[in-house]
């Protein structure tokens, strides 16, 4: 029985099976049935955790087994900010540097999965104030060029001469910032749900654009923002993420989480919903991403567009994988890069959305990877 099978039945089964409660006499309610949950609104329930579980199962099955670093370390870049990093893999292998998104989400574990391990060295690292890395939240001392060149004292510690990148979302648009300021250390870029920061990128996610098609989520989202401020929701968040009361952060904080998570998959993942009520990664996430929109990425607007710059990395081999219905980072973004850079294989992947984690992108990205490793 296939995994896809065995869940949808699995699921359908539990549905079935409720069919025969509107036949019973009546029951004195409990935990196992709760009140208000109605026979469809159950159903429901149960199809979208078989659907995200498929969707979960399905992406795990295009990468590589889950592996344990070999090494794990700290550098301190400032005399505020300390980088946590960690190795795995080939220790021989090429080098892969694997940038997170966010800005401000941190790595996790699976992130080493979309690399042969025989054949790469593995390269993650938490950005300033994410993850690991130390102070937790900081947004002081943390802008765009601060973390490429972060980037470039990592590879100078581990002495490295050259390297893959890799990034999807923020990811993406930190590899394209550190590539234009550093070209020659560069062998290859693999990105995904390219994000360049422009604005109206930013008004598309968080102003009028995703907005239509997730209705209720977009509700919850605007909720702790006064109507009177909704003209501009960055930056009304923006006063809330850094009030003085620390309530009204974590409320703000995990709100705009939610949000995020909420829209990331092509079916929405329960797991990605509870991160966002984790306080320390939601306060984390939420206030480096909101510093940096709200500061336009610290560059121009299109900076990373602009002809200019794209003649800098355009010998770089360049793979991009991009989900048809990404409603964070749409497909415009990436089409415009390829008209800028028609260099480029761009992959649009007709059922995924966002997440590297989607199953049709998830089998891009590691088919890319394979491609690049005897590079």
């Amino acid at each position: 029985m296939s995994a896809r099978y065995g869940l949808l039945q699995g699921g359908l089964s539990i549905a079935r099976s409720t069919r025969s409660l509107s036949r019973v006499a009546p029951f004195k309610r409990s935990v196992a049935h709760p009140p208000r949950l109605t026979l469809r609104a159950f159903r429901a329930e149960v199809l979208t955790i078989c659907s995200s579980r498929y969707q979960n199962t399905a992406a795990a099955d295009n990468m590589f087994p889950p592996i344990e670093p070999y090494e794990t370390g700290k550098l301190k870049v400032s005399d505020l900010h300390t980088l946590h990093y960690e190795l795995s893999g080939n220790k021989d292998g090429t080098p892969v540097a694997f940038l997170h998104g966010g800005p401000g989400g941190g790595c996790v574990p699976g992130d080493r999965s979309f690399f042969d391990p025989t054949k790469y060295k593995i390269i993650l690292h938490d950005q300033r104030g994410s993850g690991n890395s130390t102070p937790t939240a900081s947004i002081e001392e943390n802008t765009t060029w601060d973390l490429v060149k972060d980037i470039e004292k990592l590879r100078e510690h581990l002495g490295i001469d050259k390297w893959h990148v890799f990034g999807g979302s923020w990811g993406s648009t930190l590899a394209l910032a550190y590539a234009q300021s550093h070209p020659d250390r560069v062998k290859t870029l693999i990105l995904r749900g390219v994000f360049t920061l422009r604005k109206s990128e930013l008004r598309f996610f968080y102003q009028d654009g995703t907005s239509h098609l997730f209705p209720e989520a977009w509700d919850e989202f605007i909720a702790p923002i006064p109507e009177a401020e909704r003209h501009d929701i960055v930056t009304a968040y923006h006063a809330q993420l850094n009030s003085a009361d620390e309530e009204t952060r974590l409320q703000a904080a995990r709100a705009w989480t939610k949000w995020e998570m909420s829209t990331a998959k092509l079916y929405v993942d329960p797991a990605l919903l509870a991160e966002a009520e984790k306080d320390d990664f939601a306060n984390a996430f939420a206030r480096i991403e909101n510093h940096y929109f709200v500061n336009d990425g610290f560059m121009r607007d299109g900076q990373l567009l602009e002809k200019q710059e794209i003649d800098k990395i355009r010998h770089i081999p360049c793979i991009v994988v991009q989900g048809r219905y990404d409603v964070i980072c749409p497909p415009t973004t990436a089409y415009a890069l390829k008209k800028v850079w028609p260099e480029i294989t761009l992959h649009i992947v007709p059922d995924a959305g966002h997440s590297s984690r989607d199953p049709g992108n998830a089998k891009l990205l590691v088919k890319a990877t394979e491609q690049f490793a005897d590079l």
